[in-house]
């Protein structure tokens, strides 16, 4: 346990709770910036969940400390061009993950919560393993089978059908009488040991690289072009899951998956109804003992609300299900030694260290790369100055172990002392940067009054590393996601003399300086006049991207996905949102309140909006870019709805639906929620005991409205 968990939430004073809430949600934000601005995590999947959970925990202790953050789920990765893409009629979610038996418990009771269940019992779950392989959708009509899709990035897949046809257990056509006119299947494609390790050794007989586990090879052989190569691999389907389904066949997930089974489907015979928090832990550690003899890979257990009127009424938070979680087994370890320390620079300047490893199998994966986190990490002290893994620093020569955080991330986690080599040196870290020459600092927190654990390059735009890494962002799947246009290909344009891509501006005059060059792209290697074709065409198609990718794709500092989609959906065009941005400044101006106000949008975010927008540079860039793309407002959440575009708060004690879920439905309805009364909320509703925000609404001249009210206004 931290130093930060020391002290349980209920014995702090207030302004203990007050310094530990911003520690933590400063942790918290560079942890994700890290993550997912510049793929390089600082935090394990389970240090991460920790702190999270203390935030929360430090949050209903103090309200008056309330600064919800955001997390954002990835999902899968973009289709690739080799094949032709499917949309889901219903988006392919992530789960979320929990590491421990009390991560569990908390699930348990933030579905017990959010329903506002205070009696123990009265909600079943499932609990079955989680199978290491891809996810497959299928869709049948009248019972046959007409497409297999990929979950790609969650809204759009690869067309896999003929490839999903070769899979023998994989039915053409559904059996039985309750086979609805549409059923669409979810599960998971896998191999079983022993076919992978034939498949290895068919490779290794025609000179081939391996695969490096069995679900790189399920996956590589699902997406083969030539389908007669998917044919002869022995691919095997476990169904779970549903997309469209108009008529279900059964009100719980249990007597859905049953009902696969009775159309033809294998389902996993380790699924199980668990009826409390200890149901599912037995479960989970029977399936646990049971991993190593089941002959194929799982990496957790997963758990669903077996009702499925109450998944619906708990739905979704970002891009994971609120009635669905994946207790992960624990990271596996494995001892290599580190050959050398290499420095990465990215997209916000961060050098991040990365250990060289001698390639190392950890839980069925070479490794030859771990994160070092950063430098405090190597000299062996946390963000905090104190010691870790007993004051041990880690150098080049060392004999260290590896751990897969979360089976995911290698981290570098511990030092054998006794086999350090006679003559090794303490690591010096940079204090230039490796891809510029500048200074390379670690800056003043002014809020924490603490040095950041990052080294930043000073260089900024004159920063190859950081240049290139930030159009790499701005093109990347969850931004303008421009087909064609990967990491190589960004490398190839930013040193290319004859068509220079330097900012994000420049890639939409590709087409036209083309034109005008007498060196053509097409001649130059590794393009044709195909590929030229194809990538300005992919790039005219994103001339006008969603607002909310092209705010993400700006790579803001600690603006991502779920921010940005927040702040595309409360402003509505990026004129609003940058008038904003510059307006808010001034703490007393209206566009500063609204923007505080906004809920799950925290101070950190809004002081790195206002920077951006401070900035002359940014500012000129901005005006070029526009001048080529048009971001579009996102579509409202609900076509019809007298609330659509509104800006509601809710206020006082609710009693037919908890706080949560009335969010979760004025979100749905297409109402913008926020979290305090400004001169721009446009509803206020009330229950009993509502306090300072009636005042607030009263002062605004706000309408008001209470619960009854609201469900006359929305016609539920």
């Amino acid at each position: 346990m931290s130093e930060s968990q020391a002290i349980p939430v209920a014995e702090l004073t207030q302004r203990q709770a007050r310094a530990e809430h911003k520690l933590l949600a400063a942790e918290i934000a560079a942890a994700d910036s890290a993550y997912f601005q510049d793929d390089q995590p600082i935090l394990d999947d389970a240090s991460y969940d920790a702190k999270r959970r203390r935030l929360v925990a430090l949050e209903e202790a103090f309200p008056v400390l309330k600064d919800a953050g955001s997390v954002s789920d990835k999902v899968g990765a973009k289709p690739s061009g080799k094949f032709a893409k499917i949309r889901h009629r219903v988006p392919m979610l992530s789960l979320g993950n929990a590491f421990t038996d009390e991560d569990v418990a908390d699930f348990v009771q933030r579905v017990r919560s959010f329903l506002g269940r205070k009696e123990e019992g009265g909600i079943a779950f499932t609990a079955e393993p989680k199978i290491d392989g891809l996810s497959l959708s299928l869709r049948y009509e009248k019972g046959a089978l007409v497409s297999a899709a990929t979950r790609g990035d969650g809204e759009e897949g690869e067309d896999v059908t003929l490839n999903a046809r070769t899979i023998s257990e994989i039915p053409h056509v559904l059996s039985g009488d309750d086979v609805p006119e549409i059923a669409e299947v979810r599960g998971e494609v896998y191999l079983g040991h022993a076919d992978f390790a034939g498949i290895n050794e068919r490779q290794r007989d025609k000179g081939l690289p391996e695969f490096a586990n069995p679900r790189n090879a399920a996956a590589g052989s699902l997406r083969q072009l030539d389908v007669s190569i998917t044919a002869a691999r022995p691919l095997r389907f476990f169904a779970y899951a549903w997309g469209e389904m108009p008529v279900l066949p059964a009100q719980t997930q249990f007597g859905v998956v049953e009902a696969f089974k009775r159309w033809g489907f294998r389902t996993n015979p380790l699924m199980k109804r668990c009826e409390s928090v200890e149901d599912l832990l037995e479960r989970y550690r029977l399936i646990e003992s049971q991993r190593a003899t089941l002959g194929y890979d799982i990496d957790g257990v997963v758990y669903k609300v077996d009702e499925l009127a109450l998944q619906t009424r708990l739905g979704f938070v970002a891009r994971a299900p609120r009635w669905a979680i994946a207790h992960k087994f624990p990271a596996e370890l494995a001892t290599t030694v580190l050959e050398a320390i290499e420095i990465q620079v990215g997209r916000t300047g961060a050098l991040s260290p990365v250990a060289k490893l001698r390639p190392v199998t950890v839980g069925g994966v070479v490794v030859s790369n771990a994160t070092l986190h950063n430098e405090d990490y190597i000299r062996g002290f946390d963000s905090k100055g104190l010691p870790i893994r007993d004051g041990s620093d880690i150098r080049v020569g060392d004999t260290v172990t590896v751990k897969r955080a979360g089976d995911v991330i290698p981290r570098v986690q511990s030092v054998d002392l006794a086999k350090r080599p006679a003559d090794s040196q303490p690591y010096t870290f940079p204090t230039l940067c490796p891809a510029c020459g500048s200074h390379a600092t670690r800056e003043m927190n002014p809020r924490s009054g603490k040095e950041d654990a990052v080294r930043r390059c000073t260089g900024g735009l004159i920063c190859p590393a950081q240049a290139v890494e930030r159009l790499k962002h701005f093109v990347s799947r969850d931004a303008l996601d421009i087909d064609g246009l990967g990491d190589k290909q960004i490398e190839f344009f930013h040193a290319d003399p004859d068509l220079p891509v330097k900012e994000p501006a420049d890639i939409f005059t590709l087409a036209q300086r083309d034109a005008a060059n007498f060196k053509k792209l097409r001649d130059k290697e590794g393009f044709g006049s195909q590929s030229v074709a194809k990538l300005f065409a992919a790039i005219e198609d994103r001339r006008q991207p969603p607002l909310n990718r092209f705010i993400f794709g700006l790579g803001i500092r600690h603006i991502g996905e779920t921010n940005a989609r927040l702040l595309a959906r409360h402003y509505g065009s990026f004129e609003a949102l940058r008038a904003a941005g510059i307006a808010a400044v001034d703490p007393v101006s209206p566009e500063r309140q609204e923007l505080d106000a906004i809920d799950g949008v925290g101070p950190t975010v809004v002081e790195a909006l206002m920077q951006f927008f401070a900035e002359a540079h940014n500012e000129e860039l901005l005006d070029r870019l526009l001048v080529q793309v048009v971001p579009q407002p996102l579509e409202a959440v609900a076509s019809v709805s007298p609330v659509v575009g509104k800006i509601v708060v809710f206020t006082g004690a609710l009693e037919q639906m908890t706080r949560d879920e009335a969010k979760a439905m004025a979100e749905r309805l297409g109402a913008k929620v926020a979290g305090s009364v400004s001169s721009k909320t446009d509803l206020l509703v009330a229950g009993p005991g509502a306090g300072s925000k009636l005042k607030d609404a009263t002062k605004h001249g706000v309408q008001v409205i209470d619960e009854a009210g609201w469900f006359e206004l929305v016609g539920r």
